[in-house]
């Protein structure tokens, strides 16, 4: 067999429902990812779904960081931040972490206050409050689509709605630290 003279690039989404990982989906693909995007969710009824990520995340940053030399490779993170804030579930993440996560890492974490639906319901043109628990779209998680694009759309333009919940706005920052794999599609 001869040398591949290319990267393949590779992103794994971890994540705790259906919700998120359709959120990411959708966000992605509109942000022109494509091809090897392998998503990680809690099985349902196994644990709680922010379990399922503190107990993958560590894994998951070893086996980025073990192919990194020889993949293009990212990984997202989805964990909602409950009643915690964000910087305290980012100190949660960190903690778990031999070697904190560096600049330059693909690794992109992005943490709903109180949870992905608090995000939906915002994009929908709702006013938002980060403590409020906001209703699910039970059996119609597809519904997100076209909000998860107009974010797509607003975070490529750094335009985001000024009345969006401040975790929303971290997490358009956090996306630049895999925006550098879509070059290499």
């Amino acid at each position: 067999m001869g040398i591949v003279s290319y990267r393949r690039v590779q992103i794994v989404v971890l994540c705790e429902d259906r919700q998120q990982e359709v959120f990411a989906r959708y966000f992605l693909k509109k942000r022109g990812f494509k091809g090897n995007i392998t998503y990680k969710i809690c099985p349902s009824g196994s644990q709680s779904g922010e379990q399922f990520v503190r107990d993958e995340y560590s894994k998951e940053v070893k086996e980025y960081r073990r192919q990194t030399n020889h993949l293009s490779i990212g990984l997202v993170v989805l964990i909602d931040a409950d009643n915690n804030s964000v910087r305290k579930k980012l100190q949660e993440l960190d903690a778990l972490l031999e070697t904190l996560r560096k600049p330059n890492e693909a690794i992109a974490i992005f943490v709903p206050k109180r949870n992905i639906e608090t995000w939906i319901h915002s994009l929908q043109g709702e006013i938002v409050d980060e403590e409020t628990k906001y209703s699910k779209f039970v059996e119609n998680q597809s519904d997100c689509k076209p909000y998860v694009e107009e974010l797509s759309n607003q975070c490529s333009q750094g335009s985001l709605n000024e009345n969006s919940p401040p975790s929303l706005q971290d997490a358009c920052k956090e996306l630049q630290r895999i925006l550098p794999l879509k070059d290499k599609l």
